[in-house]
C-alpha cells in the first residue's frame, strides 16, 4: 500500500490546472502520484469545487482549503486565536501549508510550487528533489568575501542579475567554489529557466514595466547544484523548493503584505535566512540548482512589487 509521505503546498488564485503537468511530469518518471498529498490554498472567491474537481480526475489526494476553510481547520484544533501570524490574501499563507504538513506525522517531505511555473523537459521534478534531500556525497560549496552567494553566478558576466532579496549592500562580490561534502541536505531549492526571479528595480533597469524580466535563462546556463558554506547565505525562493519535515520550526514565512506598511515579497527570503543559520549550527545543508521550473512569470505592474519591496 502506498503511503502519501509527500505534501505538496500550492498557493493560488489564478490558473490552478498548471498542476496537471507537475502530475503528468512524475508518472512519466515514474514517481507514485499515490504519494503525494496536495495542499491547494486559495481565497474564499476562487472557484474552490473546480480545483477539487481537477484533483479527483488527476486522481491525486488532496485538499483545496479557502479563508474559511483554513479558520475552520485551525478552529478544530484550537488554534483560532493564532490565525492572525498567517497573513491574509499573500504568498505567506504557505505558513499554513507547514501547520497543515506538520500536523500529520506520515508527511515526511514538503515542497513549495508557484502557479507560474512548470517542470522543464526531461527532467524528474519529484524524484530529483527526493535525491537531493538523500544525498551525501561530494558537491559544489560556494562562499563569497561578503558572505551572500549569488545564485545566478555562472550567469553573472553575461547578465549581472542578481536573484529577488539579494541585499544590495553584498553586490560586487567574489565568489570561490570549492568542493566538499554534503552531508545531510534538508532543503532542495531548483532554479528557473524563462523569467528569472528579480526585484523591481532590477526589472525596471531593464524597462520591464510589466514585471517581465527582459532576459532569458536556459537550462545549459546552469552547471552543478552546489551548498552554500557555512557562515554565507542566499537568496531561498519558494518558487520551486522541496524541504523535509524537520525544518518546519524555523521555516515560518515570515507575514507579508497584510500589515501596515503593505510590505511584501520576502516572506521566503527572511524565511532562507532562519533556516540557512539553523543549517549552519546544526551541520545541515540546503542544495541548490536542479531540478529546474520554467518560470512563466504572468505579466504584472513592477510598480506594485516596487511599492512591496521599498519599505523594507
Amino acid at each position: 500500500m502506498t503511503i502519501q509521505d509527500c505534501c505538496v503546498i500550492v498557493p493560488t488564485i489564478r490558473d490552478f490546472t498548471f498542476l496537471r503537468a507537475y502530475f503528468a511530469n512524475a508518472r512519466q518518471h515514474g514517481f507514485d502520484v499515490g504519494r503525494l498529498q496536495v495542499v491547494i490554498l486559495t481565497e474564499d472567491f476562487c472557484d474552490r469545487a473546480a480545483m477539487e474537481t481537477m484533483l479527483r480526475e488527476q486522481g491525486v489526494n488532496g485538499d483545496v482549503l479557502n479563508e474559511t476553510d483554513r479558520l475552520r481547520w485551525l478552529r478544530g484544533l484550537e488554534l483560532e486565536s493564532y490565525a492572525d501570524l498567517i497573513p491574509r490574501r499573500s504568498h505567506a499563507e504557505t505558513s499554513f501549508g507547514l501547520l497543515y504538513m506538520w500536523a500529520n506525522q506520515r508527511l515526511a517531505y514538503g515542497w513549495f510550487i508557484d502557479d507560474d511555473t512548470l517542470p522543464v523537459d526531461g527532467q524528474d521534478f519529484f524524484g530529483d528533489h527526493l535525491r537531493n534531500l538523500q544525498y551525501r556525497g561530494s558537491v559544489d560549496v560556494l562562499s563569497s568575501d561578503k558572505r551572500w552567494v549569488n545564485v545566478l553566478f555562472r550567469t553573472f558576466r553575461r547578465d549581472r542579475l542578481y536573484p529577488r532579496g539579494y541585499p544590495y549592500g553584498a553586490m560586487r562580490e567574489s565568489t570561490k567554489v570549492r568542493r566538499g561534502t554534503a552531508d545531510e541536505v534538508v532543503a532542495s531549492q531548483g532554479l528557473w529557466t524563462s523569467v528569472p526571479d528579480l526585484d523591481a528595480i532590477r526589472l525596471l533597469s531593464e524597462g520591464a514595466l510589466d514585471g517581465m524580466a527582459t532576459t532569458r535563462i536556459a537550462d545549459s546556463d546552469y552547471g552543478n547544484s552546489f551548498v552554500v558554506e557555512t557562515h554565507n547565505y542566499l537568496t531561498l525562493s519558494s518558487m520551486n523548493l522541496a524541504f523535509r519535515r524537520e525544518v518546519i520550526p524555523a521555516f515560518y514565512q515570515f507575514p507579508m503584505d497584510d500589515n501596515p506598511w503593505k510590505i511584501g515579497r520576502y516572506d521566503d527570503i527572511w524565511s532562507g535566512v532562519i533556516l540557512k543559520r539553523a543549517c549552519d549550527v546544526l551541520g545541515k545543508s540546503i542544495m541548490t540548482g536542479r531540478p529546474l521550473c520554467d518560470h512563466r512569470k504572468a505579466p504584472w505592474s513592477v510598480f506594485k512589487d516596487l511599492n512591496s519591496e521599498a519599505p523594507a
